[in-house]
């Protein structure tokens, strides 16, 4: 089997477990994690797949891209439902033009909004 036939998940590195945890359950609403042998935690997501949050602290927050993002039915609803949970959405200029609820608006009707968990590491939900 190659990796093409693999199931794939993304792995992001945190200073501070504990206040990963608060924010990816309690922010975010990612449930049923489980504890990991590196002092991680798994969540699964939609269609079985998988984010991996792990304790890295050289590492946390080191990367400019987006790390990690959900597709969702609809973006807006997503990010109203998250800000009422207190999270910030990122404001961008080109090429995305993000609104002032940090949504940006694609040709042909796609949609993306950008967060930053507590280290900085950019998160994206999108829809298509």
């Amino acid at each position: 089997m190659g990796l093409g036939d693999s199931p794939v998940g993304a792995v992001i590195a945190v200073s501070d477990m504990d206040r990963a945890k608060e924010f990816y359950e309690g922010k975010l609403g990612l449930s049923g994690g489980e504890d990991q042998p590196d002092g991680g935690r798994r969540y699964t997501c939609g269609d079985g797949t998988q984010i991996h949050v792990y304790p890295s602290p050289g590492n946390a927050g080191k990367s400019g891209a987006t790390l990690a993002g959900w597709w969702v039915a609809d973006v807006e609803a997503a990010v109203d439902e998250l800000t009422s949970n207190g999270v910030t959405f990122e404001q961008y200029g080109e090429p995305f033009n993000t609104d002032d609820k940090g949504i940006a608006r694609f040709e042909g009707g796609a949609t993306g909004a950008w967060l930053r968990d507590p280290d900085g590491n950019i998160l994206a939900i999108a829809s298509q």
